[in-house]
């Protein structure tokens, strides 16, 4: 993946308004469930691509750290050879003295072409650090939005389950009024009454059955006195007599 196109990416990402997303949506939890997906593997191509770029510019650095390390060591080796030359001329040998200068032509020759190397990597190496610093911040910004979006979608699923719940509660409530449980109490209570009323009634008519079935055994045992009374008058006897008996 270019640099250019994840960063481009990122840049989008890190920009998007989540409250003007959410209020636009038709489906508010939907839309975050797939922007959350985004964020997720965006995030996961801009780590990749970032490790792979500074991947890239540890390889320049570590180019360019040779390079003058390199430039730093011809230059020692230029250094060396002039000062051997030096003596050399200065006690007469002129031959071998041309030598070492020659040599130290050769080694400042090298220092030269080093140097121009370690300074031909070093934009290279501020575009690559300029990109990664880049990447970083979009890289963290996405994970704070990502951090964000979880936190909107997890309020709006909160807020749902709440208004689905109240919902409920109302149309309880308003089943409640509708049928008016009170007025079937009320009927049910009438019932009962009516039922403890009959209960009472033919207890009464069972009581007054009772009491008018020991009223005629009181009156079979008087109608027995008189005829045994009767019956000894006709024998003779007085009642009284009857009565003594």
């Amino acid at each position: 993946m270019a640099k250019q196109s994840i960063f481009g990416r990122i840049s989008t990402l890190v920009k998007a308004n989540i409250n003007a997303l959410i209020d636009s949506a038709e489906d508010p939890q939907k839309m975050l469930d797939q922007l959350v997906r985004d964020f997720t593997n965006n995030i996961v191509d801009a780590e990749s691509a970032i490790a792979e770029t500074i991947g890239n510019l540890r390889l320049l650095e570590r180019d360019h750290a040779e390079d003058v390390k390199a430039a730093a060591e011809w230059g020692n080796k230029a250094l060396a050879a002039s000062r051997k030359a030096d003596e050399l001329r200065a006690v007469g040998n002129t031959a071998d003295a041309d030598k070492f200068d020659n040599l130290a032509k050769i080694a400042l020759q090298r220092q030269i072409s080093e140097e121009n190397e370690a300074a031909a990597i070093a934009p290279s190496i501020a575009a690559q650090t300029e990109v990664v610093d880049k990447l970083k911040d979009g890289l963290n910004g996405m994970k704070q939005k990502l951090e964000q979006l979880k936190s909107k979608r997890a309020e709006l699923v909160a807020r749902a389950k709440t208004a689905e719940a109240q919902n409920k509660v109302h149309d309880a409530v308003k089943s409640i009024d509708v049928l008016d449980p009170t007025s079937d109490l009320g009927r049910f209570e009438d019932k009962v009454r009516r039922q403890e009323a009959l209960a009472a009634g033919k207890a009464e008519i069972a009581a007054s059955s009772l009491d008018a079935q020991f009223n005629e055994l009181e009156d079979m045992g008087e109608l027995t006195e008189v005829e045994a009374r009767l019956a000894a008058l006709k024998t003779g006897g007085s009642s009284s007599a009857a009565i003594e008996q």
